[in-house]
């Protein structure tokens, strides 16, 4: 039976990632990248030579809407935090029918889409980036919204990540939305 009992850690380049797995099928993960610190906790599970996280995060919840009305033409997001430096490069993804488009915010959080409509709006920083978080859908008539950044945006929630377990030396998984670089193998230690 393929077990992941142990500490593993990858390091490539500016980024630093580890894992701690318990006997109990809980997991602790760290990750460094520049200047950007994320963690994440949850359970495990393991299928085969599959490895599942189940992160206690709730992906799709990094923003808050605190104010939205429908106001002028076009669509205004404005996001808000203490912290400036995390208002810029946030990406807003925007479907109209078929067609996808996206805008990024300025280094004030703000964005204007003008276009007279689209069916939904999902958010995500680029700088902290996990599942996307849905602001507007094809019911809400709103095109002028304010949002918040939760604190969970510094967490890892896995959806969609799985990993290849190695005889018990390592993992690996293929490179996805947080972690875009090939080869990425966390050996145990």
């Amino acid at each position: 039976m393929t077990q992941v009992q142990g500490d593993y850690i990858v390091s490539k380049q500016e980024m630093v990632a580890g894992f701690n797995f318990s006997t109990d099928k809980n997991f602790k993960f760290f990750f460094s990248y520049g200047a950007v610190d994320r963690t994440a906790s949850g359970t495990y599970s393991i299928s085969g030579d599959t490895l599942k996280l189940k992160s206690d995060k709730e992906p799709g919840k990094d923003f808050t809407v605190t104010y939205q009305s429908k106001t002028g033409k076009g669509y205004v997001l404005q996001f808000e935090d203490a912290n400036k430096y995390l208002l810029a490069d946030i990406r807003c993804i925007y479907f109209t029918g078929a067609e996808v488009h996206d805008a990024i915010t300025d280094n004030k959080g703000h964005v204007k889409i003008d276009i007279d409509h689209c069916d939904k709006i999902y958010v995500q920083h680029q700088l902290f980036p996990d599942i996307y978080t849905l602001i507007k859908d094809e019911q809400n008539n709103n095109n002028s919204f304010r949002l918040t950044l939760n604190p969970s945006l510094a967490q890892v929630s896995f959806t969609g990540i799985d990993f290849i377990v190695d005889d018990d030396k390592s993992i690996s998984c293929l490179p996805n939305y947080f972690m875009m670089l090939e080869n990425i193998e966390f050996k145990k230690q």
